[in-house]
């Protein structure tokens, strides 16, 4: 038992003996770059062969553009409704047409949402969640960002809906249609999950403008996958006695979806409504370059201005929405339903509904009396944009020399190096062992597939850019990984410690992405070096958390057999509950490559040169073509270490006899 680490399997990579592998590693090295030496072209991708992908992609948006205006126009009429009622009534107030003028309804109270925050809270959560919602929204308020903070909560309060819904819908057809979901969905969604943020609002600016309307269907678009994930395995998860007793009960087959496997599959489907919240917080914050205004627009201005403080007061209030949303709807997510609730009156059932109505109707009366009830009084607002600006300065004062040698001494000797390194390496050398590596892990068919998404990316021209992002993601995947995972191993070996980990990385997990550049390039500067660590911090979360989960999801029954057999304390570990956990890092080190990949590629806005560069100055020129086959190169090097590391992880659990 203590051998378990140990088996092997001729013939395959990754099962062999270390010293076999690594020479069959190292001959594929030197097959695939001799071959790229001696291949004309085979170094840097001849300019004459560069595929015309982006005019391509120019000429069909413009086709759309032109040919589908008017469906464009009314679907942007259409969600234009909602839109503007949302953000009236949190925002601006609302104005009606009433006979040759118009009569204005005025926004909700400030202190009717904030009331209302706590009672949400109060309901799912209890009394902790209520303080936590009612003050911050409180918090809000007096740090004067309430207008702002509205306007983004307007965005998501209409998107998320519309995702939810919309993402319930594909996952119900996945679900019933496995061929489909295999075929079409999943390819799908693996593509929409790994394109750049930034990608996404190109297409939407150009066909919907500048507008509130073209930011939140870029944030639907991306926000809307993981719900139809959530869908289709809740449904899949509904125990088959329970389908059985549909059957005898004598459902159809819209009864027993609607009556039967949505609501048994309840608690998945929460989970994606609240994952869909988070990554449509994220998004907005991002949208606001394309006109969605918020907070998001907030701290663009801030940053583009060099205004520490209101940088900083701006992004932590959208800090403090993304921690209250993923609160209450986990909270939510946990809560299961009430048995007796049908057999109640309707103002019992709805109670909860009709004190909130109350409570914003009474709020909103009081603020056309009294002025403090309807905007927040200036006299008991605070700011501390002057704080974080003179601790900023004096840490740049005090420390300015030292912050600077190591920035410049780690990007000289090592980020340079390695760039210079990665942006040299041939083409067909990286396509050919991609294809080797492919072919070792899975089979043919995912051999041909990486070989593919990587000759995708010389055949556009941006194989230098590409290489640029795979040494940025690469380093900081690299760097989170070797922070990470032995802070999980220890969290896994001491309950003290996991208590304390788990509310930061819970905390780091809630944070949107944008956030963490702030304070970063407040410090650093522009460049790779702040790049890299904002896009550690940002990514270091599931190399943890993984790693925790992994060694404590180790069957116990192997841990006393390790004992039995006399292993000591270190080589329990580093025989039996390492190897077992193995499969489970894995997977969070596929998950830190994937969302540092995302992070690069935001990082566009502080000076990084690569792809996600690409994908910026497109956007500043409306240029779809370049912008969304650059978000495709990027997606792929996503799409290629997901196939992999998910190929090689199939086979570490296979030969553990864990799949």
């Amino acid at each position: 038992m203590t051998d378990v680490a140990l088996e092997h399997k001729e013939g395959q990579l990754g099962a062999l003996p270390g010293w076999r592998a690594a020479l069959i590693l190292l001959a594929a090295v030197i097959v695939a770059f001799t071959v790229a030496w001696i291949v004309p072209g085979g170094t840097d991708y001849p300019q004459a062969a560069v595929i015309p992908f982006t005019d391509w992609v120019n000429a069909i948006m413009g086709w759309i553009k032109a040919t589908f205006i008017w469906l464009t126009r009314g679907l942007a009429d259409l969600i234009n409704i909602p839109l503007q009622l949302a953000i009236g009534f949190l925002a601006k107030g609302y104005r009606i047409n009433w006979g040759d003028g118009f009569i204005t309804l005025p926004r909700f109270s400030w202190v009717g949402l904030c009331a209302v925050a706590g009672l949400i809270g109060y309901r799912f959560g209890g009394l902790k969640l209520a303080l936590l919602s009612g003050l911050s929204f409180l918090a809000i308020a007096l740090f004067r960002q309430w207008d702002s903070a509205m306007l983004t909560l307007a965005l998501i309060l209409v998107c998320v809906p519309i995702c939810v819904a919309t993402g319930l819908l594909i996952g119900i057809w996945g679900y019933l249609n496995p061929w489909i979901n295999r075929i079409v969905i999943t390819p799908l969604l693996d593509l929409m999950q790994t394109i750049p943020t930034f990608a996404y609002l190109i297409p939407m600016l150009l066909l919907f403008g500048n507008s509130p309307v073209s930011a939140l269907l870029a944030t639907g678009l991306f926000a809307t996958p993981p719900m139809v994930r959530a869908t289709v395995l809740g449904l899949a998860k509904v125990p088959q006695d329970i389908k059985d007793f549909a059957d005898m009960a004598g459902c159809t087959k819209l009864q027993k979806l609607w009556r039967v496997l949505v609501p048994s599959a309840k608690p998945s489907l929460m989970l994606g409504v609240n994952q869909v919240i988070m990554l449509a917080l994220n998004m907005v914050i991002i949208s606001s370059m394309i006109g969605a205004g918020g907070l998001g627009y907030d701290v663009l201005l801030a940053l583009r201005a060099l205004k520490v403080g209101q940088a900083m007061e701006a992004g932590l209030a959208i800090v403090i929405l993304a921690i209250v949303l993923d609160r209450v709807s986990q909270a939510a997510a946990a809560q299961r339903p009430e048995q007796e609730a049908v057999a109640r009156p309707w103002h019992e059932r709805h109670r909860d509904f009709i004190t909130i109505l109350a409570l914003l109707l009474l709020t909103t009366l009081a603020g056309l009396v009294l002025p403090a009830f309807d905007k927040v009084p200036t006299e008991i607002t605070v700011t501390t944009a002057p704080a974080w600006k003179a601790a900023v300065d004096w840490v740049t004062v005090n420390y300015f020399d030292v912050i600077e040698i190591v920035r410049t001494t780690f990007l000289i000797y090592v980020l340079n190096p390695l760039r210079a390194f990665f942006e040299g390496l041939p083409w067909l050398g990286v396509v050919l062992l991609l294809g080797f590596a492919g072919f070792r892990l899975g089979a043919l068919p995912l051999a041909l597939i990486v070989a593919a998404l990587a000759a995708f990316c010389a055949a556009t021209g941006l194989w230098v850019q590409t290489m640029a992002t795979l040494y940025l993601c690469g380093v900081a995947a690299f760097i989170a990984a070797l922070i990470g995972i032995p802070i999980g191993v220890w969290a896994s070996r001491s309950r003290r410690v996991e208590k304390i980990v788990t509310p930061i990385i819970d905390t780091l997990q809630t944070i949107p992405s944008f956030c963490f550049i702030i304070p970063v390039v407040m410090l650093f500067r522009v460049g790779d070096v702040t790049a890299l660590i904002a896009t550690v911090a940002f990514a270091i979360v599931p190399a943890i958390r993984y790693t925790n989960h992994g060694i404590r999801q180790v069957p116990h029954e192997l841990i006393e057999a390790g004992v039995a057999a006399g292993c000591t304390k270190r080589q329990l570990f580093w025989r039996v509950q390492l190897p077992v956990a193995m499969p489970e890092i894995m997977l969070g080190i596929n998950q830190t490559i994937l969302l540092s990949l995302s992070m690069i590629v935001i990082c566009a806005m502080i000076g990084t040169r690569d792809l996600g560069q690409e994908v910026f100055k497109a956007l500043s020129k409306a240029d779809a073509g370049k912008g969304i086959v650059a978000g495709l190169a990027i997606a792929f090097i996503g799409i290629i270490a997901d196939r992999l590391i998910t190929a090689w992880v199939e086979r570490m659990k296979a030969r553990r006899g864990l799949a």
